[in-house]
């Protein structure tokens, strides 16, 4: 399983706002969708989260928005673990639309690895750490991403 994962969204109707773009919770949405299908992937599936007592939280979203994304775009959502500390986790997203790989948008959310039956935050056990790999932004791991990759400098 790569490093940098691919999520394919196809914009559907309902992701559609008053000003005919999709709506900026949308992004979001599909940022978080990539984030749980990677760790799906990585055998970290939310029952696997569950049954060990312990998942992940969202501390804190950033999104940049370039371009909208309208109905029927095909866009990619590219994610990668950036860092992971003793309690956290740093993901990175780009958004791209498939047609031109036009960067729609960047993203990253730090995650708070969190003991569920008390609700704080705990350190990430050995096998959750060992089950990703981090990516710095110069990895060329990340030349999947296309000539948008060089947008990430900027979003540090």
């Amino acid at each position: 399983m790569p490093a940098v994962f691919r999520h394919a969204v196809v914009v559907g109707a309902e992701s559609i706002d008053a000003l005919n773009h999709a709506n900026n919770r949308e992004f979001l949405r599909w940022m978080e969708e990539a984030a749980v299908r990677h760790s799906d992937a990585r055998g970290w599936t939310t029952e696997r989260y569950v049954a060990s007592g312990a998942s992940w939280v969202a501390l804190q979203h950033r999104l940049d928005y370039l371009r909208p994304a309208f109905e029927g775009d095909a866009i990619t959502v590219w994610t990668w673990i950036a860092e992971i500390q003793q309690r956290t986790s740093r993901r990175r997203y780009l958004v791209a639309r498939d047609r031109d790989g036009k960067a729609l948008a960047l993203g990253q959310t730090v995650w708070a690895y969190v003991d569920l039956a008390i609700g704080r935050g705990v350190l990430v056990p050995a096998d959750v750490v060992a089950s990703f790999e981090a990516v710095a932004d110069d990895d060329p791991r990340l030349d999947v991403i296309g000539p948008a990759r060089r947008l990430l400098r900027r979003d540090t």
